[in-house]
């Protein structure tokens, strides 16, 4: 076997250069990784491969007026059909950009509300791969592929443009093409997957149902259950430093309970620094009980100067900067992350009793620790920032509300409330501790540690 494994963004340098994926892989097979790693840093994370595995830069991809259009008609089209939550809020947001930009958004809505059915959806998918395919990045795949001769094409996130001309490559060439679907919400809050793979890797039963719905045109057989390699650090123990060691590290009490306060990007979650607020006056004025400490985690796309207010207003907060390198500020796929955040993140779920976050997939890696989290509920500003109460928007996701449906974590939907439950799980972290297990069976579709084997094996078979 001889894969050809794209890596478009940092996350996917996250769940398969830095876990085990990559070394699971490159011991049983020819490895070519296409990648955005800046040559400055690719040192960094070929080193430990001693030369298995082939580094090569992704190809530029620069779309024509057309494609742009047929790029984004497909997602209208996608948002206009499927119509979730989230996709028809999608719908209602402005378009940036230069006039060119904005005419060519309008052509699209036109265009995609009139395609929004799987059989012209699928007409449209062709129009854009036929007009993409005269972009020279495809040739240029063509040529690499035929000198490598990959058995099969591995993308670790379905949803980036710059993968379309491999894998349009790759189906010239008769090579079987696989994506890994990248989170948990990609499916029904995203627009249309970026190019018509021949196969799909999903976390869980869960997720394949949710596939099969919204792309009514994939077979079933198709579809594999691997988990996610996102989490698998979790399993192992290698990673953990003893209680005393982290907390020392980031400068904090091991004899007092720990709540990390989770960030998300500033557009999802623009009130972050004013509900984290909120925690640290509680816990100052005594309303939070046990003297508890926060470490703030800001997303790794944030570069957190947000915070600092809070950071001085409460000397007492504890930041824990994610280790991501920003190699082209303002564009998220290119913030990319360093080999020790792996580790950090591993013992911060580890070692914290609680996790405080606004609907992030961080309930997902505290819960698989058993750790309970409190989701902010409320609105700071007045009217609210996206224009209805946040618990009628954000917690209305159709991937959210399983969390919410399972009671697997615990809504502040006023201040108040939010300090009681705070209150509740450091006296008591066993609350609710089957619906975290019944939310983690349903989202996480393999035990922690065996994803990226799974993943493997799939890719074995599909090169036979």
């Amino acid at each position: 076997m001889h894969c050809a494994l794209l890596i478009p963004d940092g996350v996917g340098v996250r769940n398969f250069v830095l876990g085990r994926f990559l070394c699971d892989l490159s011991s049983q097979a020819a490895v070519s990784v296409f990648h955005i790693i800046p040559p400055e840093l690719l040192e960094t994370y070929s080193a430990p491969f001693h030369g298995r595995v082939n580094w090569e830069p992704m190809q530029p991809y620069s779309e024509t007026p057309l494609s742009f259009t047929l790029r984004y008609s497909l997602s209208y089209a996608q948002m206009y059909w499927a119509k979730t939550t989230s996709m028809r809020h999608n719908l209602t947001l402005p378009v940036k950009g230069s006039w060119r930009t904005k005419a060519a958004h309008r052509t699209a809505r036109v265009t995609g509300r009139l395609a929004a059915s799987p059989r012209r959806i699928k007409a449209l998918e062709a129009a854009h791969c036929k007009a993409s395919s005269q972009s020279p990045a495809v040739a240029r795949y063509e040529e690499l592929f035929e000198q490598i001769r990959p058995t099969v094409l591995f993308c670790s996130h379905q949803r980036p443009p710059e993968v379309l001309p491999a894998v349009l490559a790759a189906r010239r060439m008769k090579i079987p093409t696989a994506t890994f679907i990248f989170s948990w919400d990609n499916i029904t809050s995203k627009g249309r997957i970026a190019a018509p793979f021949d196969h799909y890797l999903v976390w869980s039963e869960h997720m394949k149902r949710e596939l099969l719905k919204y792309y009514p045109d994939v077979n079933a057989a198709r579809i594999h259950i691997v988990g996610t390699p996102q989490f698998d650090p979790y399993a192992d123990e290698s990673l953990l430093w003893p209680r005393e060691d982290f907390f020392r590290r980031i400068g904090a009490d091991p004899e007092r309970p720990l709540i990390c306060y989770s960030g998300g990007d500033t557009g999802n979650c623009p009130e972050d620094q004013d509900h984290l607020r909120v925690l640290m006056q509680a816990i100052r004025e005594g309303d939070i009980r046990r003297s508890p400490q926060v470490v703030l985690r800001p997303c790794p796309v944030d570069d957190g100067c947000r915070y600092m207010p809070v950071k001085r207003d409460y000397p007492e907060l504890i930041v824990a900067m994610p280790a991501w390198t920003h190699t082209r500020p303002g564009e998220w796929s290119r913030v990319i992350p360093l080999p020790e955040d792996v580790a950090m993140l591993a013992n911060l779920t580890h070692h914290c009793d609680l996790n405080v976050n606004f609907g992030s997939t961080m309930t997902l890696d505290f819960g698989i620790h058993d750790k309970p989290v409190v989701n902010v509920a409320f609105d700071v500003a007045n009217p609210p920032v996206f224009g209805l109460p946040v618990w009628d928007f954000s917690y209305k996701f159709e991937h959210y509300t399983n969390v919410v449906k399972l009671g697997a974590a615990r809504f502040g939907r006023s201040a108040g409330e939010f300090v009681q439950h705070v209150n509740d799980y450091l006296e008591n972290p066993s609350l609710d501790r089957d619906n975290r297990r019944r939310l983690m069976d349903m989202q996480v579709g393999a035990p922690l540690g065996e994803s990226s084997r799974r993943i493997v094996d799939v890719l074995r078979e599909l090169s036979n």
